[in-house]
Formats: structure tokens, C-alpha cells, sequence
């Protein structure tokens, strides 16, 4: 909003942000696939191809590239309009039983590649089987990457720093998750009780945590770290404990940013599964609606004041109704 990150496109003076986007074609030219129509939901992906190989190979969130696209963030338009144009294959189809919580898909994508990531890593064991998993991390991408693992079998603990219960605590006990404080036990307690963790999810962006979450991670372990972190801050870690585990135990540390198609794809499959298992659980992540788009001025402040606030969303058109009444 400051213009303190990000760049316009090329040849503009402006940005148009906004990169979660769930809406309805309107119109499809030639060559589109049949199973994009209008009147289809569709949630479009973020990240354009660059110069590097796995930009050609549609893996641009592994690109290698120092200058990368994505939209509403860098160098390319986002979807905070009423209207845009997009590439067939930057778009992912929903079906209409997601109608009123596609917008959450990709914020989910975030927790869905890490967990991708996680287990595509883990081939190498050839029989990884995860059972215990943390989360650190109760906001909105802690809170998916917890639904992530529960879909997957998986025990959660999420470890958070609010006392409970409140409602981000709530929800994660909705889903069968566990919270822990991180104000009444240590991250070393939490693990020595829960037992050995198989993968770690870092979601808190306070990088201390990162090394603590290194020292608990049990044999075999992954430790996700997708947390952004700025500043300069500094820890001191036990160094040679944690890189004695890491080589005896064949442990991996792995970054994650953005998405793949193939993980807009999954998360489309796990949105479907949680509305079947939790009914009503997604829709409670949607806590803040803004309606139209000459609110933005609503909608920052909500982003920076409403410390309660989940997802954030506007509402750029209600959707018509069809000549049934639908």
C-alpha cells in the first residue's frame, strides 16, 4: 500500500495488489480447456514463469531466477478488481459445493506445498510414515497447515504464544488438533510430552523458534520453515547439538514460499475433504468481509488493527442470481 515492496509492470506507474482471488468466468477464448466455462469457479495461481528452468517447467516457485513475477505482488497486475484476464493455465477450477470459501485456497497453497514438500523429501525412507506432527504457529497459515496434517492422519500439536482458549485455539480443537501455549511450557517440554515430532511446521516468522523447533525434531524429521522473516534479529542456538542430531538422526531442514499448480490442485482435494469432515470449520476462517472495493481503506485498516481478524476478504460483486433462482 506504501509502495515499500513490490514493483508495477513494466511500462505502468501503479500496482493493482491483491493476489487471493476466487471468483467466475465470464467468458473463455479459444483453446480453453472444457472444463473451464463460464459461470465455473476458478481461483487463478500467483507466480508467472521467468528465465530459469524450473520457470519452463512450470515450477516457478522454485525458480532460481533473482528477478521473479508474481501477481498483486511483483511486476504483474493483481485481482483486486472486478475484472481480469488470465492464461487457461494459470487457472484452477472449484467445484460449487466451494462456492462461498474459495478465496481461502490460496493461503492455503502455502501449507499445502510444505506438506507436499515434506513427504515428496521423505521418498528417499521409502516407508516414512509420519504420526506425530507440531505446527508453530496458530494464525491463518498455522491453522491450514494444521488442517493439512490432520487430513493426513497426522497428531497435531500446534504451539502458539496466546493463552487459551480463544478462537484460533478453538478451531484447531474442532479439527482434533492440540494447543499449547508457549507462555506455560517450553517447545522442549511440548515434544519430551507429545513424544518425538515427525515433521515440524514453522508458521510464526520469528526465527528463534526456527532453531528451537531444530533441536526436538525427531529421527527422520522434517522441519518446514515458511515463516518471512525480516530485521536482523539474533539467537543464540546450541549449535553443536543440533548439527550433531541433524547427521545422526537424517533430518532435513526445508524452506517453502509460494505454490505450485500441483499444490492449488491438492488443497482443492483437501477443501473438498474438509467440508466433508468439518462441516462449516472453513467458513469460520472468513471473519472479516469488506463489501466492495471503494472500501479498501476498511479493509488495510482491518489488516493492520484487527489483531482478531483471520482472513481479511472483499467482496467485489455478489454473484448473480441465474433464471431458476439459483
Amino acid at each position: 500500500n506504501e509502495a515499500l515492496y513490490g514493483q508495477a509492470p513494466e511500462g505502468e506507474n501503479f500496482l493493482i495488489t491483491g493476489h487471493e482471488n476466487f471468483g467466475r468466468v465470464i467468458a473463455v477464448g479459444p483453446n480453453v480447456p472444457s472444463t473451464i466455462q463460464p459461470g465455473t469457479y476458478v481461483v487463478a495461481t500467483v507466480r508467472r514463469p521467468g528465465q530459469s528452468i524450473y520457470d519452463q517447467i512450470g515450477l516457478q516457485d522454485m525458480t532460481i531466477d533473482d528477478v521473479y513475477y508474481e501477481r498483486g505482488i511483483n511486476l504483474r497486475h493483481g485481482y483486486l478488481t472486478e475484472y481480469y484476464v488470465e492464461d487457461a493455465n494459470y487457472i484452477v477450477t472449484l467445484p460449487p459445493t466451494l462456492r462461498e470459501v474459495g478465496v481461502l485456497l490460496e493461503p492455503l497453497t502455502v501449507a499445502q506445498k510444505g506438506v507436499n514438500q515434506a513427504f515428496e523429501i521423505q521418498r528417499r525412507l521409502k516407508v516414512w510414515q509420519p504420526r506425530r506432527a507440531a505446527v508453530i504457529g496458530a494464525g491463518t497459515i498455522g491453522l491450514f497447515a494444521a488442517l493439512a496434517l490432520r487430513l493426513r492422519g497426522l497428531e497435531v500439536t500446534t504451539y502458539s504464544r496466546r493463552i487459551p482458549p480463544y478462537f484460533n485455539s478453538t478451531l484447531l480443537e474442532e479439527i482434533g488438533a492440540h494447543y499449547v501455549s508457549s507462555r506455560a511450557k517450553t517447545l522442549a517440554e511440548v515434544a519430551a510430552q507429545s513424544g518425538p515430532f515427525d515433521l515440524i511446521f514453522e508458521a510464526t516468522g520469528f526465527s528463534p523458534l526456527v532453531f528451537q523447533a531444530a533441536e526436538v525434531l525427531g529421527k527422520n524429521g522434517v522441519l518446514v520453515l515458511s515463516g518471512i522473516t525480516g530485521g536482523d534479529t539474533k539467537a543464540e542456538v546450541n549449535a553443536d547439538k543440533i548439527n550433531q542430531s541433524f547427521v545422526l538422526g537424517n533430518k532435513v531442514m526445508v524452506g517453502t514460499v509460494n505454490a505450485s499448480r500441483a499444490d492449488f490442485v491438492s488443497g482443492v482435494n483437501d477443501m473438498v475433504k474438509a467440508e466433508a469432515l468439518y462441516p462449516g470449520w472453513l467458513k469460520k476462517l472468513l471473519t472479516t468481509k469488506i463489501s466492495g472495493l471503494e472500501n479498501y481503506a476498511e479493509m488495510l485498516r482491518h489488516l493492520t488493527e484487527d489483531k482478531e481478524a483471520i482472513k481479511v476478504f472483499i467482496e467485489v460483486a455478489l454473484e448473480e442470481v441465474d433464471r431458476n433462482g439459483e
